[in-house]
């Protein structure tokens, strides 16, 4: 049912981010599996894409935790490949560049449907922050036995420089939940973090304006 007095304060919740002087050039949202594969899930992360375009969020990361103990690692595979080509169905509309990653790491290719995508999208289908690290280490490890690289040589920028994901995020978004994945661990140690008790299923635009006045009402101390 249309609320004028709603739709009035979603209006000026939108206004007062966009004159913000804090913007949001890099997001992240926390998900389950569960989330996505329940009735719509898909459809509102499509809107959700669309809804952070509008804010002019430029860079959109999404982990989706994928949790299947007892489960044989070619079938975990095999869902998150399904997964990986229902969420690029869902997407392929959007004018964003997508990249989907697993847990093998590299699920599918860069899906990049024009030369003038207005948004990046990185989608993690359970490919962890621990992981992510642990390939560096194992990388670097192999360039110091081949006597590419002298352990004294190895430092932050370095490493930095061999994650897969470079960018750090400004704002992380947690729905429904209050418990963290290890995604970006390395990356988003200055991150801010909002939870929200807003269930993924009837989660709404009103509901990321507010995370986002949140996050530009805060002081931001980068670990000072």
């Amino acid at each position: 049912m249309y609320n004028p007095v709603f739709y009035l304060y979603k209006v000026l919740l939108e206004r007062e981010i966009a004159q913000s002087p804090t913007p949001v050039h890099h997001l992240l949202l926390v998900l389950d599996e569960t989330d996505l594969l329940a009735q719509d899930g898909l459809e509102r992360l499509r809107h959700f894409v669309r809804w952070s375009h509008q804010l002019k969020i430029a860079q959109l990361s999404v982990y989706v935790s994928v949790i299947r103990e007892g489960m044989e690692q070619r079938l975990v595979e095999h869902a998150c490949l399904q997964l990986a080509r229902d969420l690029r169905r869902t997407l392929s509309k959007e004018n964003a560049s997508v990249l989907i990653y697993g847990t093998t790491p590299i699920t599918e290719p860069a899906y990049a449907p024009s030369e003038t995508a207005v948004q990046n999208i990185t989608i993690s289908l359970g490919f962890s922050g621990k992981s992510e690290l642990t390939q560096v280490v194992k990388a670097l490890a192999r360039e110091v036995e081949a006597g590419e690289l002298e352990p004294d040589e190895i430092d932050e920028k370095l490493i930095e420089s061999e994650l897969l994901f470079r960018s750090e995020p400004d704002l992380v978004i947690r729905s429904g939940a209050t418990r963290l994945m290890d995604f970006l661990i390395w990356q988003s140690v200055y991150t801010e973090f909002y939870f929200t008790d807003m269930n993924w299923a009837n989660f709404r635009k009103v509901d990321l304006l507010r995370a986002l006045r949140d996050f530009q009402l805060r002081e931001r101390r980068f670990g000072r």
